[in-house]
């Protein structure tokens, strides 16, 4: 098994070490592959329970072929996941086929971030990993928004704590909660619409469930900002991010990197401190 040296990675012509981060969601796991804060490649794998350990571990050497790496190449893997059942199976592939006891995102990491919240322990390795990313890279005060099967808004103050945070549904959950309980509404793709005025039922639902998002996310901000009583920054990341960040000027930046980006620091912080 790896032991875990900050110069450990020395001996493989790089500056940088070669760091496999995972971040298991409740819809997808991604595979970010960086040297230092450099992204060389990112692959998407759909969550499953059922999946063993050979089958993660197959699936990541192929990523890794796939980037031009080998096993060898791979220094160490640190993991932020939010989904306990799929752990097990993916951090026991991990250890298989790398030989590399990953880090995980939770306590005894550092992160820069302090938490002040009513149960610091329940916050979720993705939030975390997103703050420290949003705050180490972006600066501070800085309201987080991540857009995935859950969205959630988590704000960071000038000192780098997390003061306050929110959790509502993802438009897909939404969605599929719209065409689920009815009997006659379709499955419609997730996508802005070409304009309000619908005139059929897959256009309608599309126009609802896109501007009653946005609507939401616009008065969320809006809220934070009237509270807080102080100007911020609001970053947004997540795979449906984009799509709204480019429809209101409410979102500064979307960086779909963002988790990467505070998992690398995460890990830099807490191997440096050793």
């Amino acid at each position: 098994m790896m032991v875990r040296e900050y110069a450990a990675y020395g001996g493989y012509g790089r500056e940088d070490p070669m760091l496999v981060a995972v971040d298991i969601g409740n819809t997808n796991i991604v595979l970010g592959f960086l040297e230092g804060s450099r992204i060389t490649g990112t692959y998407r794998i759909t969550t499953k329970a059922n999946h063993t350990s050979d089958e993660y571990g197959l699936l990541l050497t192929e990523f890794l072929d796939m980037s031009g790496y080998g096993v060898r190449d791979v220094d160490d893997v640190i993991i932020a996941s939010v989904v306990p059942k799929v752990m097990h199976s993916f951090r026991s592939s991990i250890v298989k086929f790398l030989n590399i006891d990953p880090m995980i995102v939770g306590p005894g990491v550092r992160t820069g971030i302090n938490i002040r919240m009513d149960d610091p322990k329940s916050m979720g390795a993705d939030c975390l990993a997103d703050c420290a990313g949003a705050y180490h890279v972006y600066g501070g005060p800085v309201l987080v928004g991540d857009f995935g099967t859950a969205t959630t808004f988590n704000y960071v103050d000038a000192s780098g704590t997390i003061t306050a945070g929110l959790i509502t549904t993802g438009i897909r959950t939404a969605a599929a909660a719209l065409w689920g309980g009815t009997a006659q509404l379709p499955e419609v793709e997730i996508t802005r619409p070409k304009t309000i005025l619908a005139k059929g039922t897959r256009t309608a639902m599309q126009a609802g469930l896109y501007y009653n998002f946005l609507g939401g996310i616009e008065r969320t901000i809006r809220q934070f900002r009237y509270e807080i009583g102080e100007d911020f920054k609001v970053v947004a990341t997540g795979g449906l991010g984009r799509v709204f960040a480019d429809d209101t000027d409410l979102i500064d930046v979307y960086d779909p990197d963002l988790i990467f980006k505070g998992m690398a620091i995460i890990y830099a912080r807490t191997v440096g401190a050793r």
